[in-house]
């Protein structure tokens, strides 16, 4: 039932002018570990203005930290509109557009998409965070400040238990990985000396944010 509700509502809003006159497809191309290229632009109307993503933005999707993935994935009915909220934030750090404005539509732009009222405040709030450390993006930080506070009150307890048990199991599985170096940098090693192609030998990596 609620998606039938969301749906009427979408369409609602599309009928009005506001949303991505091409639905929500998108075609991209991976360009990186983390990164994708859009393979075409796209428009989004909004209440009293147009955008437009051209061709070959760079995107990676909603900037969603590691340990946070399994409450927010990176992709989903919000992907068209994290790629637009990407532009705009480009154009922001240019100079050319502002911040709050990137972000309230990013708002906007996941409600016609169908998103959820919960979880696309708490990802407008999360955007809100990151504007802290972009340039140009503390101007009017302090008018969404009371609202963002209130939103990660509620939210924190909720998801930081489950992110310090994912933290402490990455940890504990990047010291299992750097175990298995020894035996297979030694097996590497006779075989370098028998005169055979040793295989190679990767490096492990930590990241929580990727």
């Amino acid at each position: 039932m609620d998606g039938l509700v969301a749906d009427a509502a979408r369409e609602g809003l599309i009928e009005q002018g506001i949303g991505f006159p091409g639905g929500l497809s998108v075609d991209v191309r991976e360009i990186g570990e983390t990164t994708w290229k859009l393979l075409g632009g796209f428009e989004y109307r909004a209440q009293r203005d147009h955008y437009f993503v051209p061709e070959g933005e760079r995107t990676d999707f909603a900037s969603v930290p590691r340990v946070f993935i399994w409450f927010i994935p990176r992709y989903g009915r919000y992907t068209k509109a994290a790629i637009l909220h990407d532009h705009l934030c480009r154009l922001s750090r240019e100079g050319m557009f502002s911040r709050r404005d990137a972000d309230g539509i990013f708002r906007q732009a996941m409600r016609v998409s169908g998103v959820s009222f919960l979880r696309r405040w708490i990802m407008w709030a999360a955007v809100r965070w990151g504007a802290v450390f972009a340039t140009n993006g503390l101007h009017g930080w302090s008018r969404d400040a009371v609202v963002v506070l209130a939103i990660s009150l509620v939210v924190l307890p909720i998801v930081l238990p489950a992110v310090v048990t994912i933290v402490a199991a990455l940890l504990v599985w990047y010291v299992a990985e750097w175990i298995t170096m020894g035996p297979l940098k030694a097996a590497a090693w006779t075989a370098t000396k028998r005169s055979k192609q040793p295989k190679t030998v990767n490096t492990p990596t930590l990241s929580i944010n990727t």
